[in-house]
């Protein structure tokens, strides 16, 4: 065997191999809610409708506490991480409870 044919792209039969087929994608992709940080809050969006948010006091006079609110849910936390839990789990809580009063 010579050099030119070990270095070569081309097929040793002479032929293209068959292309091969593309899975189908999905029709739709589900949405996925994201945290968007603004100047003092952040936000829980999903798509464009805000499921809640953590906001922070003014800077000067900031006391340390994260406030939280989500849908009829608010609090607040020592931390943001456990802020931003607190709203993923009420949006949760608010996309899995019945409404009451709602007319279907």
């Amino acid at each position: 065997m010579g050099w030119a044919i070990l270095y070569t792209n081309a097929p040793a039969v002479g032929r293209m191999p068959a292309r091969e087929e593309r899975m189908p994608k999905s029709a739709k992709r589900a949405k996925q809610a994201f945290w968007e940080r603004g100047y003092l809050a952040h936000g829980y969006w999903l798509g464009k409708e805000r499921l809640g948010q953590v906001r922070l006091g003014p800077k000067k006079e900031w006391d340390g506490v994260y406030r939280w609110e989500a849908g009829n849910h608010s609090g607040e936390a020592a931390t943001l991480d456990e802020a931003k839990r607190a709203v993923e789990q009420a949006a949760l809580a608010g996309a899995s409870q019945l409404r009451l009063f709602d007319k279907p």
